[in-house]
């Protein structure tokens, strides 16, 4: 699996092959989350997904960067990011650990 996308069209075959919506009500599923979780993290709400992990918007001031090519200053102006963090439960996931309280699958 190393190395491949998972797509919105992959989510919306998954959650039409495991849950028995039709195509178009998986697709409708899937596209409400993710609009849901960007109008969120739009507002600057922080979404937390529990077991998996936290979606948080920061904001970075300005700064001084410098063109690599020729070494010039150039200003960097102030901007939101946006930084996922995992929790405990998906690290240890990934890296083939069983969690406490979880049954492998």
């Amino acid at each position: 699996m190393a190395g491949n996308t998972v797509t919105r069209a992959d989510l919306c075959e998954a959650v039409y092959q495991k849950v028995g919506l039709s195509r178009t009500e998986s697709a409708q599923l899937v596209e409400r989350v993710l609009q849901e979780i960007t109008d969120c993290l739009e507002k600057g709400e922080t979404v937390k997904l529990s077991s998996f992990g936290s979606f948080i918007v920061r904001s970075k001031g300005q700064r001084i960067g410098r063109n690599p090519k020729t070494g010039e200053e150039v200003p960097i102006a102030p901007r939101r990011v946006m930084v996922f963090k995992p929790s405990n439960i998906l690290k240890a996931r990934i890296n083939g650990l069983v969690v406490e309280g979880e049954e492998e699958e």
